[in-house]
């Protein structure tokens, strides 16, 4: 049929967001499918084959611990197949002149996107949901099972940014922060103790490190802190060794600690805040808050971008230049994000603008990309 022939009421509202998302909805899959595979391949099914031959680990174990796994790799193909979806998906519409008709009936590339963008949100706050909520709790069970059930706690027992919750009744007491943990050893360095009334941050103490001695945690070279209603902080008094009330051997307190890393943005946040009076540089922390934030928000701007690329190529090759292409803008945004990240951990850049520039850099050029298509 003829563009002519078409009646408007096809290109209406609905209609036409259909007609786009049905062409971007089987690439997406593809691409979570492609991605995760690629992937798993790489690291996962190595890692599992490794297990099974060279330590005899049961393939009961195994399987559990690729399931525990599943989730974080997943959760980092999202803004992959974003771009990979709105690429091949538009490509598709330009090759067979598609686009080339809906702007001769007056349709301008931007409302060709509008159902692209807002499908990229959806997945944006759906993926940082499900970093907030599965990813935590799945990494650290297969973070626990490697350790305890596979290694049997053979592995390095040097733990880096060690943090640890004490609750009673639902009610925060205490926050533990170490810059390391030797569970071996029994030693610790950089500890930082949260004391907690009725939910208030009372008391915060500092060490330099602390030793585990007859079944008791000693710290050392020292200063206690109060703060009051008002926030503000002063010091009580120094020590040069204390006991730690923590019921905690070295390998419970191993067990039982947090990596930043593992934290949810929320959990993050709740620690930096009670942390920030101390005085300590969170840069560090800071900047992995933020990521947390902007990689899942990336979806938007890959689908932005892949949209803008595929409206440019009017080629027949299929999935396989649009996969290829896809790859190189991956790769280039992670060559961004590496930089700004290692600049901001150093103090060099502030936080915020290490993690959020590479979003910021790779939508300016889709916006550009998109003004050009239209």
């Amino acid at each position: 049929m003829g563009t002519k022939s078409l009646p408007k009421s096809l290109f209406g509202l609905r209609i036409l967001d259909r007609f786009v998302l049905r062409e971007m909805a089987g690439p997406f899959v593809f691409g979570i499918l492609i991605f995760t595979l690629i992937f798993v391949a790489g690291d996962l099914l190595f890692q599992a084959a490794k297990l099974i031959i060279e330590r005899g680990v049961a393939l009961g174990v195994v399987v559990r611990l690729f399931l525990y796994r599943l989730p974080e790799v997943v959760a980092l193909t999202l803004p992959m197949s974003c771009l990979l979806s709105t690429l091949l998906g538009m490509t598709r519409l330009s090759s067979n002149s598609e686009l080339i008709a809906l702007k001769s009936l007056g349709v301008s590339f931007y409302r060709i996107l509008r159902p692209v963008v807002a499908a990229a949100f959806f997945i944006a706050a759906g993926a940082l949901l499900f970093n907030e909520t599965v990813v935590p709790f799945t990494t650290r069970a297969a973070e626990n099972l490697m350790k305890y059930e596979i290694m049997k706690n053979q592995s390095s027992a040097l733990q880096e940014k060690v943090f640890l919750r004490d609750e009673s009744g639902g009610e925060l007491r205490r926050v533990i922060y170490l810059d390391r943990l030797d569970a071996q050893r029994g030693i610790m360095k950089g500890v930082m103790l949260h004391e907690f009334q009725q939910g208030r941050l009372v008391r915060t103490s500092l060490a330099r490190s602390g030793t585990w001695k007859n079944g008791e945690w000693w710290i050392e070279d020292g200063q206690v802190f109060e703060v009051t209603e008002k926030g503000v902080v002063r010091l009580l008094f120094r020590f040069e060794r204390q006991k730690l009330a923590l019921n905690l051997s070295p390998a419970q307190l191993q067990r039982s600690s947090r990596r930043p890393v593992d934290m949810s943005a929320r959990e993050l946040w709740s620690y930096i805040e009670q942390a920030r009076e101390a005085g300590t540089n969170l840069s560090q922390l800071w900047v992995l808050f933020h990521l947390k934030l902007a990689v899942p928000w990336a979806c938007v701007i890959m689908a932005v971008l892949g949209a803008s690329f595929g409206a440019f190529h009017r080629g027949r090759s299929g999935s396989s230049v649009g996969f290829g292409i896809s790859v190189v803008i991956v790769f280039a945004y992670y060559v961004v994000m590496s930089l700004c990240r290692a600049l901001g951990e150093a103090g060099n850049m502030p936080p915020f603008l290490a993690a959020w520039t590479p979003n910021g850099i790779f939508f300016g050029i889709g916006l550009f990309l998109s003004w050009r298509a239209d």
